[in-house]
């Protein structure tokens, strides 16, 4: 699928809820519903700066695509995280770098967040265009 299905498969999931609670509960569920992070990868150098809780991101290119896995410690960043793995991981550097992350507003999550926990969400998107531009460069070579 192309990030822009996977994008539009998330907002019809989003749209069956018509409560933030429920939203909430869903994106804690799809945290939990998530692999845990290899702890050899729960390293410093993985933590992503700018967000208020702890979230470890690990990138690999495998066969040209940008294979994620992350974790956290917070249950909703957790779930955002998750939703950005769906959405992004399996793509290419320039399919991750050229996406229009629409989904975040359409399903009104940005609003939704408090400030610091949308400075995270921003942190994380920054970073895996970092590895997706890093990727592309070293291709390039």
């Amino acid at each position: 699928m192309t990030i822009n299905e996977l994008q539009d498969e998330v907002i019809e999931e989003f749209s069956d809820f018509s409560d933030w609670m429920d939203k909430y509960q869903y994106l804690i569920d799809l945290g939990n519903e998530q692999q845990p992070l290899d702890d050899k990868y729960k390293t410093e150098s993985n933590l992503i700066d700018g967000c208020q809780s702890r979230v470890w991101l690990q990138a690999d290119l495998t066969d040209g695509k940008i294979e994620l896995t992350a974790e956290s410690d917070a249950l909703i960043v957790k779930g955002i995280i998750a939703l950005l793995i769906r959405v992004l991981s399996g793509h290419t550097p320039s399919e991750i770098l050229d996406a229009d992350l629409y989904f975040i507003d359409r399903i009104g999550l940005k609003e939704h967040l408090s400030p610091t926990r949308s400075n995270g969400l921003l942190a994380m998107i920054k970073q895996i265009r970092l590895y997706a531009l890093a990727f592309k460069t070293k291709e390039e070579v």
